[in-house]
């Protein structure tokens, strides 16, 4: 990506869930803190794919580890505030997915963060990277926007 990024819309993003920020999410400045997006963001995907059945927490052979994570700051948020945020996935590969994930101020349409993050899936046992399992690559594919590519 070249020059300064510019916020995502609405419609850049698959699902969307809501947020509610926490007490102690906020800093001394009277805003979230930069490391709690991170948690929203992680928060937001699994949350997904455990919902639609693609992650047992405890049990799943195959599990995501992060590889690679990102946000670009626009606007803040602060606590209590509700956040609503959007995932989508810009690409599937044979055993990665990278996730978008965007948070909005309520019934904002363009996003006070935006950031990505890449899971890599592994064998729980080995921690070798495995395929994705048909029912995780299902509910990952649905979150594939018309202008990405897997």
């Amino acid at each position: 990506m070249s020059g300064k990024p510019t916020p995502k819309t609405r419609d850049n993003f698959a699902h969307f869930s809501k947020v509610q920020t926490r007490w102690m999410d906020n800093d001394v400045y009277g805003h979230v803190n930069n490391v709690n997006y991170y948690s929203y963001f992680d928060t937001v995907v699994n949350s997904h794919l455990i919902e639609q059945g693609a992650l047992d927490i405890q049990n799943s052979p195959v599990i995501g580890l992060v590889v690679e994570t990102k946000c670009n700051y626009f606007a803040s948020f602060a606590f209590p505030q509700t956040i609503e945020a959007g995932i989508a996935v810009s690409k599937i590969g044979s055993s990665s997915v990278v996730y978008e994930i965007g948070l909005f101020h309520e019934g904002e349409n363009l996003c006070a963060a935006q950031g990505h993050f890449i899971h890599v899936y592994v064998d729980r046992a080995t921690n070798k990277p495995a395929p994705l399992p048909g029912t995780l690559h299902n509910v990952v594919q649905a979150l594939l926007l018309p202008q990405s590519t897997s």
